[in-house]
Protein backbone atom coordinates (compact mmCIF):
# COMPACT_ATOMS: atom_id res chain seq x y z
CA UNK A 1 0.00 0.00 0.00
CA UNK A 2 0.94 3.60 -0.99
CA UNK A 3 2.13 6.47 1.79
CA UNK A 4 -1.26 8.23 2.46
CA UNK A 5 -0.69 11.68 0.94
CA UNK A 6 -2.44 14.32 3.08
CA UNK A 7 -3.36 18.45 2.33
CA UNK A 8 -4.32 20.06 4.95
CA UNK A 9 -6.02 23.99 4.57
CA UNK A 10 -6.61 25.68 7.99
CA UNK A 11 -9.95 27.78 8.69
CA UNK A 12 -10.40 31.02 8.24
CA UNK A 13 -7.73 33.53 8.80
CA UNK A 14 -5.82 30.65 10.47
CA UNK A 15 -2.41 28.98 9.22
CA UNK A 16 -0.42 25.58 10.08
CA UNK A 17 -0.43 26.57 13.87
CA UNK A 18 -3.89 25.05 14.53
CA UNK A 19 -2.75 21.57 13.03
CA UNK A 20 0.61 21.66 15.63
CA UNK A 21 -1.18 18.67 17.46
CA UNK A 22 -2.84 16.98 14.43
CA UNK A 23 0.17 16.68 11.91
CA UNK A 24 2.23 14.49 14.41
CA UNK A 25 0.22 12.20 14.48
CA UNK A 26 -1.08 11.51 11.09
CA UNK A 27 0.40 8.34 8.80
CA UNK A 28 2.10 9.69 5.60
CA UNK A 29 3.20 12.59 4.34
CA UNK A 30 1.96 15.71 5.04
CA UNK A 31 1.44 19.36 3.38
CA UNK A 32 -0.13 22.03 5.16
CA UNK A 33 -1.06 24.55 1.97
CA UNK A 34 -1.04 27.94 2.71
CA UNK A 35 -3.72 30.76 2.07
CA UNK A 36 -2.84 33.06 -0.73
CA UNK A 37 -3.69 36.89 -1.11
CA UNK A 38 -6.73 36.96 -3.02
CA UNK A 39 -7.07 38.91 -6.12
CA UNK A 40 -9.59 41.87 -6.80
CA UNK A 41 -13.02 40.60 -7.09
CA UNK A 42 -11.55 36.87 -7.42
CA UNK A 43 -14.00 34.06 -7.64
CA UNK A 44 -13.82 31.03 -5.23
CA UNK A 45 -13.12 28.62 -8.09
CA UNK A 46 -10.25 30.82 -9.47
CA UNK A 47 -8.57 31.17 -6.08
CA UNK A 48 -9.14 27.30 -5.75
CA UNK A 49 -7.55 26.64 -9.16
CA UNK A 50 -4.52 28.93 -8.17
CA UNK A 51 -4.76 26.76 -4.69
CA UNK A 52 -4.94 23.36 -6.63
CA UNK A 53 -1.03 24.21 -8.24
CA UNK A 54 0.08 22.44 -5.34
CA UNK A 55 -1.25 19.33 -6.18
CA UNK A 56 -0.44 17.35 -8.79
CA UNK A 57 -2.88 16.65 -11.56
CA UNK A 58 -3.17 12.68 -11.55
CA UNK A 59 -2.34 12.28 -7.46
CA UNK A 60 -4.39 10.27 -5.61
CA UNK A 61 -4.48 11.94 -1.93
CA UNK A 62 -6.98 13.08 0.98
CA UNK A 63 -7.43 16.89 1.10
CA UNK A 64 -8.87 17.73 4.84
CA UNK A 65 -10.03 21.44 5.20
CA UNK A 66 -10.94 23.14 8.50
CA UNK A 67 -13.69 25.39 8.52
CA UNK A 68 -13.90 27.62 5.63
CA UNK A 69 -10.56 25.44 4.45
CA UNK A 70 -13.31 22.42 3.99
CA UNK A 71 -15.11 24.72 1.25
CA UNK A 72 -11.76 25.24 -0.45
CA UNK A 73 -10.93 21.45 0.15
CA UNK A 74 -14.32 21.21 -2.29
CA UNK A 75 -13.49 23.39 -5.17
CA UNK A 76 -9.73 21.98 -5.65
CA UNK A 77 -11.57 18.43 -5.44
CA UNK A 78 -13.57 19.65 -8.40
CA UNK A 79 -10.40 20.35 -10.35
CA UNK A 80 -8.07 17.04 -8.76
CA UNK A 81 -10.76 13.95 -9.21
CA UNK A 82 -8.05 11.78 -8.08
CA UNK A 83 -8.34 13.98 -4.37
CA UNK A 84 -10.90 12.95 -1.58
CA UNK A 85 -12.34 15.99 0.68
CA UNK A 86 -12.54 15.53 4.56
CA UNK A 87 -14.20 18.41 5.85
CA UNK A 88 -13.31 19.25 9.81
CA UNK A 89 -15.92 21.69 11.44
CA UNK A 90 -17.15 22.48 8.18
CA UNK A 91 -20.08 22.28 6.02
CA UNK A 92 -20.58 20.04 2.94
CA UNK A 93 -22.39 21.88 1.02
CA UNK A 94 -24.08 26.05 0.55
CA UNK A 95 -27.28 24.55 1.69
CA UNK A 96 -25.97 23.34 5.28
CA UNK A 97 -24.65 26.99 6.41
CA UNK A 98 -26.76 27.35 9.51
CA UNK A 99 -29.49 29.94 10.06
CA UNK A 100 -27.06 32.37 12.33
CA UNK A 101 -24.91 32.98 8.91
CA UNK A 102 -27.94 32.99 7.01
CA UNK A 103 -29.25 36.24 9.09
CA UNK A 104 -26.03 37.60 8.79
CA UNK A 105 -25.92 37.28 4.87
CA UNK A 106 -29.32 38.41 4.51
CA UNK A 107 -28.73 41.37 6.72
CA UNK A 108 -25.05 42.22 5.14
CA UNK A 109 -23.85 43.44 8.61
CA UNK A 110 -20.91 41.44 7.72
CA UNK A 111 -20.02 44.19 5.36
CA UNK A 112 -20.43 46.68 7.86
CA UNK A 113 -18.02 45.21 11.07
CA UNK A 114 -14.27 45.13 9.90
CA UNK A 115 -12.63 41.66 10.89
CA UNK A 116 -10.21 43.48 12.97
CA UNK A 117 -13.13 44.20 15.33
CA UNK A 118 -12.63 40.86 16.35
CA UNK A 119 -9.14 41.56 17.86
CA UNK A 120 -10.91 43.85 20.23
CA UNK A 121 -13.46 41.10 21.78
CA UNK A 122 -11.45 37.93 22.13
CA UNK A 123 -13.43 36.67 24.74
CA UNK A 124 -16.45 36.51 22.68
CA UNK A 125 -14.31 34.79 19.59
CA UNK A 126 -13.91 33.03 22.54
CA UNK A 127 -17.16 31.66 23.88
CA UNK A 128 -18.08 31.12 19.68
CA UNK A 129 -15.32 29.05 18.38
CA UNK A 130 -15.25 26.97 21.45
CA UNK A 131 -11.82 28.18 22.92
CA UNK A 132 -10.61 26.56 26.48
CA UNK A 133 -8.52 28.62 28.79
CA UNK A 134 -4.75 28.50 28.47
CA UNK A 135 -2.49 26.99 25.59
CA UNK A 136 -5.77 27.27 23.05
CA UNK A 137 -6.92 30.88 23.85
CA UNK A 138 -2.96 32.13 23.59
CA UNK A 139 -2.96 30.07 19.83
CA UNK A 140 -5.97 31.47 19.25
CA UNK A 141 -4.93 35.56 20.20
CA UNK A 142 -2.33 35.10 17.94
CA UNK A 143 -3.65 34.12 15.03
CA UNK A 144 -6.27 37.19 15.42
CA UNK A 145 -3.42 39.86 15.89
CA UNK A 146 -1.95 38.06 12.63
CA UNK A 147 -5.68 38.30 10.56
CA UNK A 148 -5.03 39.77 7.41
CA UNK A 149 -7.97 41.89 6.81
CA UNK A 150 -8.41 41.62 2.85
CA UNK A 151 -8.37 38.37 2.68
CA UNK A 152 -10.24 37.63 5.51
CA UNK A 153 -13.14 39.93 3.80
CA UNK A 154 -13.00 38.31 0.91
CA UNK A 155 -13.12 34.84 2.47
CA UNK A 156 -16.09 35.53 4.95
CA UNK A 157 -17.73 36.68 1.23
CA UNK A 158 -17.29 34.06 -0.45
CA UNK A 159 -18.64 31.88 2.38
CA UNK A 160 -21.78 33.43 2.70
CA UNK A 161 -22.47 33.57 -1.42
CA UNK A 162 -20.78 30.10 -2.08
CA UNK A 163 -22.70 27.88 -5.35
CA UNK A 164 -22.12 25.07 -4.08
CA UNK A 165 -23.88 23.23 -7.21
CA UNK A 166 -22.32 19.81 -8.41
CA UNK A 167 -19.65 20.06 -5.91
CA UNK A 168 -18.69 16.45 -5.47
CA UNK A 169 -18.73 14.00 -2.51
CA UNK A 170 -16.79 14.62 0.91
CA UNK A 171 -16.54 12.94 4.29
CA UNK A 172 -17.51 15.17 7.19
CA UNK A 173 -16.08 15.17 10.58
CA UNK A 174 -18.37 17.05 13.00
CA UNK A 175 -18.15 18.22 16.80
CA UNK A 176 -21.52 17.73 19.39
CA UNK A 177 -20.55 21.34 20.78
CA UNK A 178 -19.35 23.26 17.44
CA UNK A 179 -21.50 26.58 17.70
CA UNK A 180 -20.06 27.69 13.69
CA UNK A 181 -21.71 24.89 12.27
CA UNK A 182 -23.59 22.90 14.84
CA UNK A 183 -24.69 19.64 13.61
CA UNK A 184 -28.35 19.29 12.24
CA UNK A 185 -30.41 16.66 10.73
CA UNK A 186 -28.67 15.71 8.43
CA UNK A 187 -26.29 12.67 9.00
CA UNK A 188 -22.38 13.51 9.60
CA UNK A 189 -20.10 10.70 8.89
CA UNK A 190 -18.07 11.05 11.87
CA UNK A 191 -19.13 12.97 15.27
CA UNK A 192 -16.95 13.80 17.83
CA UNK A 193 -18.24 14.00 21.15
CA UNK A 194 -17.81 17.36 22.76
CA UNK A 195 -15.83 18.69 19.53
CA UNK A 196 -15.94 22.34 19.05
CA UNK A 197 -14.95 24.89 16.05
CA UNK A 198 -11.38 24.26 17.20
CA UNK A 199 -11.52 20.71 17.65
CA UNK A 200 -8.68 20.47 15.20
CA UNK A 201 -6.25 21.15 17.97
CA UNK A 202 -8.80 20.03 21.69
CA UNK A 203 -9.26 17.14 19.83
CA UNK A 204 -6.92 15.88 17.74
CA UNK A 205 -5.92 13.01 18.61
CA UNK A 206 -9.39 11.65 17.85
CA UNK A 207 -9.59 14.05 14.21
CA UNK A 208 -5.94 11.74 13.46
CA UNK A 209 -7.76 8.45 14.29
CA UNK A 210 -10.56 9.00 11.67
CA UNK A 211 -8.03 10.53 9.18
CA UNK A 212 -5.26 7.69 9.56
CA UNK A 213 -8.20 4.82 9.71
CA UNK A 214 -9.47 6.42 6.26
CA UNK A 215 -6.16 6.22 4.67
CA UNK A 216 -5.61 2.66 5.97
CA UNK A 217 -9.38 1.48 4.58
CA UNK A 218 -11.22 4.34 2.35
CA UNK A 219 -14.20 1.70 2.00
CA UNK A 220 -14.70 1.82 6.21
CA UNK A 221 -16.82 4.65 6.51
CA UNK A 222 -19.17 4.05 9.32
CA UNK A 223 -21.18 6.74 11.35
CA UNK A 224 -19.51 6.73 14.60
CA UNK A 225 -19.60 8.85 18.02
CA UNK A 226 -16.46 8.95 20.23
CA UNK A 227 -16.81 9.25 23.87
Amino acid sequence: MSTPIFYLIPGLGADERVFQKLQPLLRGQVTVLQWLTPYRNERIDQYAQRMAQHLPADQVCWIVGVSFGGTIALEICRLRPQARAILVSSIPDADSLPLLLRIIRATGVYKLVPPQALKLLPRIGQWYFGIKDGEEYQLFKEILRDMEPTYTRWAIHRLLHWDSTGVGRCLQILGTADRVFPPGPAPVDYLIQGGSHFMVLSHAPEVAQILNNLATDPQDTPVVAWD
